[in-house]
């Protein structure tokens, strides 16, 4: 039973650790879109950190990305 309990608290720790890395490089990748001029892309990649990822320190910065990608330019 406590092998059982442990395997699970293990699988459950790499499960949200591993989510943290895909969130980190959806980010990365909506950075790389943004400086190739594709914020259309950058948007979308954005919106799916904050929709899959909504805890994240990647969603908050994807929110604040967001705001900044839907702002007027100047």
């Amino acid at each position: 039973m406590r092998t059982t309990i442990v395997t699970l608290l293990l699988t459950a720790t790499l499960a949200v650790s591993g989510c943290s890395d895909n969130a980190a490089q959806l980010f990365e990748t909506a950075q790389f879109e943004e400086l190739q001029n594709n914020p259309q892309h950058a948007q979308e990649l954005y919106e799916q950190i904050v929709a899959d990822y909504p805890n994240s320190e990647q969603a908050t910065r994807a929110r604040e990305r967001l705001v900044a990608l839907k702002a007027p330019r100047e």
